[in-house]
């Protein structure tokens, strides 16, 4: 760990905030999946499989990040393949805790897969509008919105919905927690893509902004809260 910490300061120049913020991710990501992973023994039984999921996570981020840091201080670029990787993996993960947490309230895995489905179509078109036909990236991009909003319907006024009403007073608030960081800070991530892509997103360049600097904030913001929404869940008293 000592030496990936200095070779890492070495390598990176003083002014490249966006492979500061690579390396500061990768090392909230650590501290995270070993807060999470410690903790599984603190926590109720029916509590320990999310805590899992959420360790996984942002485990899984910070695997990537540290992949990531690194072809960005070799070539330069952006790292988009890495990063559709991880969330391919984490997204769909971070879907699964609304189905944990309202299991209790009847949640049947019908809902789980509509919730996965709609998220990897999110990530796969984004995908392709960002990384295969860049050109095409605002069709691409309102497809991967489409599915954005849908998992926003599920959430917030469908099925889930319906199933935390019916739920605890703690799993109602973490619920609702839990969605407006898919409403806001998932919202993060269309303004990466925007910044990222061509066409009619072009007026996001005025803000001066990095891709990379925002997907990062965003990934730190919405893995590691999720999971201490669901740690704040499991140890409270309802």
């Amino acid at each position: 760990m000592t030496s990936f910490i200095l070779s890492a300061i070495k390598a990176m120049p003083t002014d490249d905030y966006v492979g500061f913020t690579f390396f500061v991710g990768t090392m909230a990501m650590m501290a995270a999946s070993a807060f999470f992973f410690l903790s599984i023994n603190m926590v109720e039984g029916k509590w320990k499989t999310s805590l899992l999921v959420s360790g996984l996570i942002t485990f899984i981020a910070a695997v990537h990040y540290y992949y990531m840091r690194d072809y960005w201080a070799e070539v330069g670029e952006s790292p988009t393949f890495f990063r559709y990787v991880d969330w391919t993996l984490t997204v769909p993960l971070m879907c699964v805790e609304f189905y944990l947490i309202l299991k209790a309230a009847g949640a049947k895995t019908g809902l789980l897969w509509k919730l996965i489905w709609a998220s990897v179509v999110m990530l796969v078109t984004g995908y392709i509008g960002e990384a295969v036909y860049t050109d095409q990236a605002a069709m691409w991009g309102l497809f991967s919105g489409i599915a954005y909003f849908y998992i926003v319907y599920l959430i917030m006024f469908g099925e889930a919905k319906a199933l935390a009403d019916k739920s605890s007073a703690s799993v109602q608030r973490a619920h609702g927690i839990l969605c407006k960081f898919v409403l806001i800070g998932w919202g993060i991530y269309p303004l990466g893509y925007m910044i990222g892509t061509t066409g009619w997103y072009d007026f996001v360049d005025g803000i001066g902004l990095n891709m990379d600097v925002v997907y990062n904030i965003g990934d730190a913001i919405n893995k590691i809260g999720f999971g201490l929404v669901i740690y704040s869940l499991a140890v409270s008293k309802d």
